[in-house]
């Protein structure tokens, strides 16, 4: 592999069978999938999503919305409360896309109905145990003041209900994660029949990668919005969402250092190609798992190896010794990111396992 530098590895071949997976269980489920496009970022991806037939996304800010425009995704919800300051571009986009905002309050609502020139969508958010942002399900003054606001806007249609169960990447077994998708569901079921009767077209909408990974039971749901299962992570490896097998990225990071009376070595790939988040694995705090690269991937991690800590550029990986036997100076190791759509917002392209390079976002 040409690499001198800190690279994301994407194994495609492991991305699409993800991918394919969610789309199944959501038309299994009879869930409309409108995929987060947050993880991947990638126009490339995205031709794959349509040709499965995926016609509408999900994405995180105006300037993403933007950039998938361009490649011809003309329904997009922006699932971040709508930042007014952005209404120029708020303007751009709704007149030539179908565009659905987010909504967590009546002022920002208003605020938008001052400055739209264009019609939009919009979708009033739920925090249903997060504790992010999002109106509580039983303020239900805050709700019936969005849906005045929204009622009184010739530009802005109610959507109905999104929610995104965030809580669920605390989760530590399929059981906690199913626990959180029954109680979410709920909340938003009761919203729909409280509300449809009013606002017939309503749908309800969650997307969380844990609970769509595991569950079976969508009754009332109409839509669904993940965007981690298409790299997944070793969070959702130990969450229960996932197996090891279906970890899609890794970060290709040369190592410049071996420390034998520790067996430890020195990568450069520090928290600006990982970032800093972490997690307890197999009682120690660890920031990625080291595995050994082959011509077409990476193979499985070794136990007792792990990403001790990271610094700005550097990372220390505590290795068994056997792993440490096998890492050389000038050579390359791999690391399986705890949180995958982090560690590829930080790069500006993907290096296929088949030798292909991918610009990104």
């Amino acid at each position: 592999m040409k690499i001198t530098t800190p690279t994301v590895l994407l194994n495609w071949a492991t991305a699409k069978a993800n991918i394919d997976r969610m789309a199944d269980r959501a038309k299994r489920h009879g869930l409309h999938f409108r995929p987060h496009f947050k993880t991947h970022m990638s126009q490339e991806a995205g031709k794959y999503f349509r040709k499965i037939g995926v016609e509408a996304i999900t994405v995180s800010s105006f300037t993403m919305a933007e950039y998938f425009s361009e490649s011809g995704w003309k329904d997009i919800t922006v699932a971040f409360p709508a930042n007014v300051r952005e209404v120029e571009t708020i303007n751009r986009l709704a007149e030539s896309i179908s565009l659905n905002l987010l909504a967590v309050n009546a002022e920002s609502v208003s605020l938008l109905k001052n400055g739209l020139r264009y019609p939009a969508g919009i979708f009033i958010k739920i925090d249903v145990g997060t504790q992010r942002t999002g109106l509580l399900p039983d303020d239900e003054a805050g709700i019936d003041a969005c849906l005045s606001a929204i009622e009184t806007s010739n530009l802005l249609t109610f959507r109905g209900f999104l929610a995104h169960a965030g809580h669920s990447y605390r989760a530590r077994s399929v059981e906690e994660v199913l626990k959180i998708h029954e109680e979410t569901t709920g909340i938003l079921r009761q919203l729909k029949e409280k509300y449809r009767p009013h606002f017939p077209e309503l749908v309800i909408a969650p997307g969380d990668t844990p609970t769509c990974s595991v569950a079976e039971t969508w009754d009332g749901v109409d839509e669904i919005r993940p965007g981690n299962f298409v790299f997944y992570d070793v969070m959702q490896v130990q969450i229960g969402a996932c197996r090891m097998e279906d970890i899609a990225v890794a970060l290709a990071c040369p190592v410049v250092a071996k420390h034998a009376d520790r067996h430890e070595v020195i990568v450069y790939g520090g928290g600006v190609h990982l970032s800093k988040d972490r997690l307890m694995w197999e009682g120690v705090e660890m920031y990625g798992l080291p595995v050994l690269l082959t011509e077409d991937g990476w193979e499985m991690p070794e136990a007792g190896c792990y990403v001790r800590s990271i610094s700005q550029e550097h990372g220390v990986i505590r290795c068994s010794p056997s792993f440490f036997e096998k890492m050389e100076i000038g050579g390359l190791v791999g690391i399986l990111p705890v949180h995958s759509c982090l560690t590829v917002d930080l790069t500006n392209e993907y290096l296929l396992t088949t030798g292909e390079r991918w610009p990104k976002m």
